[in-house]
């Protein structure tokens, strides 16, 4: 799976941004999706995910309730809604894909075979 990450930039606080990942290659509709986040000088960590067939959904804790991961099969694409964003979101974000998993472990990047480039969220004070 090729995954494609857009819709980064920059926003002021308690603002929005809408990401996209588009996902080529292999039958969509077959992984779950996830998007994990790593700033400067930090690791890379879990943001959100989404089962194969959008049924299931996880947050991390600090986002819940300002994000929203969801998908579309038909176009193979994946998107994260963040409102409300705080200059603590500022980051790298990266779509991720793995075969069809437990959501017990949804969160661990080390179950996610395939990685998107990344964009660049900026969230000024």
């Amino acid at each position: 799976v090729q995954l494609q990450a857009s819709g980064g930039g920059l926003a002021q606080a308690g603002g929005s941004l809408r990401l996209s990942c588009a996902a080529s290659g292999r039958t969509f509709s077959n992984y779950d999706m996830a998007w994990f986040r790593q700033a400067p000088g930090k690791e890379r960590e879990f943001v959100a995910a989404i089962s194969l067939s959008g049924s299931g959904t996880r947050y991390t804790d600090s986002v819940k309730g300002r994000f929203t991961i969801s998908r579309d099969n038909a176009k193979n694409m994946v998107f994260l809604q963040m409102n409300s964003l705080k200059p603590e979101d500022t980051a790298v974000y990266y779509c991720a894909a793995r075969p069809k998993g437990s959501i017990l472990t949804m969160a661990r990047q080390g179950r996610y075979d395939y990685w998107g480039q990344g964009t660049q969220v900026t969230v000024s004070s």
